[in-house]
C-alpha cells in the first residue's frame, strides 16, 4: 500500500521532532565536600625519613557525582556520629558538619544515591557507607575480601555490591571509571573522571597522601605493599600524560584549599 505525500511528510516531521534514541545520559557536575579533618602530631608514618616529629594537617574528602538522573558518592569520610560527639583522642579526626546534611543542601537524599564508591577501607573513607544501604557499593574484590585485624569483614554483609578485578567503567561511556590501585591496602582504587568542562580529574584516594610524596614517590611506611605502591603511582602517572588530568590528593590540605565547595561544583 502507497503512503500518500502528505501522509509521509508528517511522519518524516514527527522523525524530526522525535528526541535521538541514541540520546544517552552524561556526566554533568562533580561536587567536592570536606568530609573530616585532623592534625597528626608526627607526619613521619607518612613520609619516612623525613620531617620526622613535625605535626601536619590533614584534610578528608567526599565526592558526589551527577550523571544524568543517577548520583555516585566517591568515599564518604569520617563517621557523621563524630559532629554530635567528636572524639577526645589527641590527633583523631573530626568533622565540622555532616555528609547527610551537606547532601541536604544540595538537594540531595541518601536515598537518591543509586552507586556508593570507596578507594579503600581505612576509617576516614568508609564512615558513612551505610548511610546509603539501598546504593550498590563498588569496590575492588580484594579489599571487600580482606578482613580486620580480628578476621571480621571490613563492609556488611547485607549491602548491595558490586565486587571489581580492576579496572571498570560505571556508566559505560568513559566518563566515570575506577582506576585499580593497590599499595596502601590490598584492594585500593582511584577515581578518573571525565567532565565536559573541566577535563579530567584524577581524584587519588590514598595512593599518594600528599604533594610531596607524589613528587618524590615516597610510600609511607603504613603502607600494605611498598612495590605496588609505587607501580599504582606510575599507572596515574600514565593516565595524566594520556588524559591530561588534574590529580587531587585527597588528604593534602593546601590543594584542598584552592578546591570549590558546595554549592558550586564542577562541569
Amino acid at each position: 500500500m502507497r503512503m500518500r505525500p502528505d501522509a509521509i511528510m508528517c511522519f518524516l516531521l514527527l522523525l524530526l521532532a522525535a528526541p535521538p534514541a541514541c540520546a544517552q545520559a552524561k556526566l554533568e557536575r562533580l561536587y567536592a565536600i570536606e568530609c573530616g579533618e585532623r592534625t597528626a602530631p608526627d607526619v613521619a608514618p607518612w613520609t619516612p625519613g623525613v620531617n620526622v616529629g613535625k605535626p601536619i594537617d590533614f584534610v578528608d574528602n567526599c565526592y558526589l557525582l551527577k550523571h544524568g538522573d543517577d548520583w555516585l558518592v566517591w568515599d564518604t569520610g569520617v563517621a557523621d556520629a563524630l559532629f554530635a560527639t567528636p572524639s577526645t583522642e589527641p590527633g583523631a579526626w573530626k568533622r565540622k558538619s555532616t555528609l547527610k546534611g551537606d547532601l541536604e543542601k544540595i538537594g540531595v537524599k541518601p536515598s537518591d544515591v543509586k552507586f556508593v564508591a570507596v578507594s579503600h577501607s581505612h576509617p576516614d573513607h568508609v564512615g558513612n557507607v551505610e548511610l546509603f544501604a539501598q546504593a550498590t557499593l563498588l569496590v575492588q574484590r580484594a579489599e571487600y575480601e580482606w578482613p580486620n585485624a580480628n578476621g571480621t569483614p571490613r563492609f556488611v554483609a547485607t549491602h548491595p555490591v558490586k565486587l571489581l578485578d580492576g579496572d571498570y567503567d560505571v556508566f559505560g561511556d568513559g566518563s566515570v571509571r575506577m582506576v585499580a590501585t593497590p599499595g596502601h591496602t590490598p584492594g585500593h582504587q582511584s577515581l578518573l573522571v571525565a567532565l565536559p568542562s573541566t577535563g579530567a580529574v584524577l581524584l587519588s584516594g590514598d595512593a599518594v597522601h600528599l604533594q610531596d610524596n607524589w613528587t618524590a614517590r615516597r610510600v609511607p611506611a603504613i603502607n600494605a605493599d611498598k612495590d605496588k605502591t609505587v607501580a599504582s603511582m606510575q599507572k596515574l602517572a600514565d593516565l595524566i600524560g594520556q588524559t591530561r588530568a588534574q590529580l587531587w590528593i585527597n588528604h593534602d590540605k593546601p590543594q584542598s584549599a584552592t578546591i570549590k565547595r558546595p554549592p558550586e561544583f564542577y562541569q
